[in-house]
C-alpha cells in the first residue's frame, strides 16, 4: 500500500520547488531537471504531485497564497485610511528588492507563459484571482465591487507591466516615475477615507 503524503511535508516540498523556479524558470521544466536541481529523486516529487501538471497547478496556488499573504502583511491593507498608492509603493519596493527579485522574475514568466496560452486553465486564474483580491481593498476604501474588479484589473497591470519594463531594461528612474502616474491615478479612483 502507498505511504500516504504528509500534508506539511508537501508544502515543504512545494516551497522548495519554488523556491528552485525562482532561479531556473519555470519554461520547459521537467520533474527530472527540478528533482535534481533540489537534491532528490523524481519520487520525492511524484510522491506528492501526479505529474507535471499537477505540481505546475501546485505551484500557481501556492503563488497565489503567497502574494496574497505578502499583501495582507502590507501596512494599511486592511485599513481604509492609508492611501492605495502606499500599498503600491511598498509592493513596488519588496517586490523589486534582493530577497523578492527572482520570485518577481518567476512570476512575470508565469504571466508570460500564461498569455501564449502555455500553461494549464490554472494559470488564467493565478491572474483572476489577483485581480478580485486587490479588488477588496479598494471596496474597502467605498469603491463598488463591479467598479473595484475593473480598477484592480487596470491596477495590476499597469504595475505589472512597470516591473516588466524595469526587469527588461533596468531602467529605474522611468518605472519609478509611471508608478508615481499610477498611484496618483489609483488615489483619485479609491480615496483614503
Amino acid at each position: 500500500m502507498a505511504r500516504k503524503a504528509d500534508p506539511a511535508r508537501r508544502r515543504e516540498v512545494l516551497d522548495a520547488v519554488i523556491e528552485q523556479l525562482a532561479h531556473t524558470g519555470i519554461s520547459g521544466f521537467t520533474l527530472r531537471g527540478l528533482a535534481q536541481g533540489l537534491g532528490q529523486s523524481t519520487r520525492v516529487l511524484t510522491h506528492h504531485f501526479a505529474d507535471r501538471e499537477d505540481l505546475l497547478s501546485a505551484v500557481l496556488a501556492r503563488l497565489d497564497e503567497l502574494q496574497h499573504r505578502s499583501l495582507l502583511a502590507t501596512r494599511g491593507w486592511e485599513d481604509p485610511a492609508v492611501p492605495v498608492s502606499d500599498i503600491v509603493r511598498e509592493a513596488w519596493r519588496r517586490n523589486l528588492g534582493d530577497e523578492e527579485l527572482p520570485m518577481t522574475r518567476l512570476i512575470r514568466e508565469i504571466e508570460g507563459l500564461a498569455a501564449a496560452g502555455r500553461l494549464p486553465a490554472a494559470g488564467a486564474g493565478f491572474v483572476r484571482g489577483r485581480a478580485e483580491f486587490v479588488a477588496s481593498c479598494l471596496t474597502l476604501r467605498g469603491v463598488p465591487a463591479d467598479r473595484a474588479l475593473t480598477l484592480a484589473t487596470l491596477l495590476n497591470s499597469a504595475f505589472s507591466g512597470l516591473e516588466t519594463d524595469y526587469l527588461v531594461t533596468g531602467d529605474r528612474g522611468r518605472g519609478e516615475t509611471g508608478l508615481d502616474l499610477l498611484c496618483a491615478w489609483i488615489d483619485s479612483m479609491a480615496p483614503a477615507r
